[in-house]
């Protein structure tokens, strides 16, 4: 073997062994992940104002929340079910019924109590629910809603057949306001904000306060858990730290709007339905707070029982455990 030959054989283990010694760099660590923006579905209406916190940039979390609007019913579902959407703030009745077609989803907790009403025009007599014998009633946006079931059972409880002994008229709340207005209306069951339009000019009234009736007949503070928090259960049960967190920003955000209404209007101006003045002015009868689940589901138990009896077709099957949140 030649000189040249055993010296290029040095050479080349020498690099095979500096190349094993020589220390290996670390590959990087890949980065942490990346908590992706969760979309979140709220009514285009008054319940925009709890959102305020959020939508203003003021109430912010590790979880990224992105919020659209939802107009019908109609564009929630689509959403829920087509994995567009991970949390929704919808109707108790509304979500029992989405349940029950197969998209699964769970109650965070309910913040929408006290938004229903009977405005009389001034000249209307009105002593208790029997006043209402004879008299026609018009009803917001039409059967099975919830204000109309609740004029339902109040009559109910106090003797009277409803569409029997009193008139049921259903029309849109925008077109009740003005036959009140004009004098053509005499009673009417709103929410808020209608409420306020119907009797701010001073020809109508309010009358009887839903939500003092409901807690009346179950013995139970004056509300009613008309809508709340809704996260899809697959969602919930893949991540439930970032779930706590959507759930935590929401409940500041409601706070925060009620400590800072002017500003919340503010924010909200090109998405809530009538003028600020009115808005802020329905707000002093609408109640906005958080309360989870597991402290407030036997009430939405004996809503869910109570409004399935009054109007079966409408909630045709109660939901079981897997609606409320653990």
């Amino acid at each position: 073997m030649s000189k040249w030959i055993r010296i290029l054989l040095v050479v080349i283990l020498l690099g095979v062994l500096v190349w094993r010694l020589w220390p290996v760099p670390e590959k990087e660590s890949p980065p942490a992940d990346i908590i992706k923006p969760v979309t979140f579905m709220n009514p285009a209406g008054p319940t925009v104002i709890p959102l305020s916190g959020i939508a203003g940039g003021k109430v912010k979390g590790d979880v990224p929340i992105e919020i659209k609007y939802w107009k019908t019913t109609d564009e929630a579902i689509a959403a829920l079910s087509s994995e567009k959407a991970d949390f929704a703030v919808l109707p108790v009745t509304t979500a029992a019924n989405i349940y029950a077609s197969g998209i699964k989803i769970s109650l965070a907790g309910v913040h929408e109590w006290k938004v229903f009403y009977l405005v009389a025009a001034n000249e209307a007599g009105f002593d208790n629910w029997q006043s209402l014998k004879g008299q026609e009633v018009y009803v917001a946006v039409g059967k099975g809603t919830t204000v109309d079931l609740l004029l339902c059972s109040a009559l109910g409880d106090a003797g009277l057949v409803p569409d029997q002994d009193v008139k049921f008229v259903y029309a849109p709340p925008q077109e009740i306001v003005a036959l009140l207005k004009a004098g053509k209306a005499v009673f009417a069951a709103l929410p808020e904000p209608f409420v306020t339009l119907a009797i701010a000019d001073n020809k109508a009234r309010i009358a009887a306060d839903f939500q003092e009736y409901w807690g009346q007949i179950n013995n139970s503070q004056p509300r009613i858990p008309i809508a709340g928090l809704f996260i899809k259960t697959a969602y919930l049960a893949a991540h439930p730290q970032e779930s706590n967190d959507v759930i935590r920003q929401f409940n500041e955000s409601i706070k925060w709007s009620d400590n800072h209404l002017d500003e919340a209007l503010q924010i909200n101006k090109d998405i809530l339905p009538i003028p600020a003045p009115a808005m802020k002015a329905s707000l002093q009868r609408t109640d906005f707070y958080f309360i989870p689940t597991n402290e407030c589901r036997s009430e939405v138990e004996t809503y869910l029982q109570k409004m399935q009896q009054l109007y079966p077709q409408g909630i045709k099957i109660l939901p079981d455990e897997g609606f409320y949140m653990q």
